[in-house]
């Protein structure tokens, strides 16, 4: 996001309402906003231009698509070199089940977010495709009993 841009109430309205349906037309957006259907126009070109809007998309709910299972998995490196991290890192995101992946701090480098549709074929993922990698060490894996909570509704 541009540091200068400056956003009002309008614009945080507009970015909620959108986090909640990304389908509304300008004039359901508008009515549901308090500003014109032009107005809002301007200011999601704005928002988009200053990189505070992405692109829209539809969710799909993973079980319907039979990816019901998620695993935190965490991963420690065999070497932190530049280029040994990029390699992961290229790995990691040509990967459909690793849906988030972090660098992170402390004891391990990275923590993902994997869908699967079952044990069997996270076991697949993991022994034949993640543990062959020339720069993991280690990994961790924990299974989600439940989603508690899951939102992609950044706070505004």
């Amino acid at each position: 996001m541009n540091p200068a841009f400056q956003m009002d109430e309008v614009d945080r309205k507009i970015l909620r309402a959108l986090q909640e349906d990304a389908g509304l037309s300008h004039a359901a957006l508008a009515e549901r906003v308090g500003a014109s259907p032009t107005s809002c126009w301007r200011r999601i070109k704005a928002l988009e231009e200053a990189g505070v809007l992405r692109g829209a998309v539809r969710l799909v709910d993973p079980r319907s698509v039979g990816r019901g299972v998620n695993v935190m998995l965490q991963v420690r490196m065999k070497s932190h070199a530049p280029e040994m991290r990029q390699a992961f890192e290229t790995f990691l995101r040509a990967r459909p089940e690793i849906m988030e992946c972090y660098s992170m701090s402390g004891e391990w480098d990275y923590l993902l977010r994997i869908v699967v549709a079952d044990v069997a074929d996270y076991e697949r993922f993991l022994m034949r495709e993640l543990l062959n990698h020339p720069n993991v060490a280690v990994s961790a894996s924990h299974f989600a009993l439940s989603q508690v909570k899951y939102t992609t509704a950044v706070p505004v």
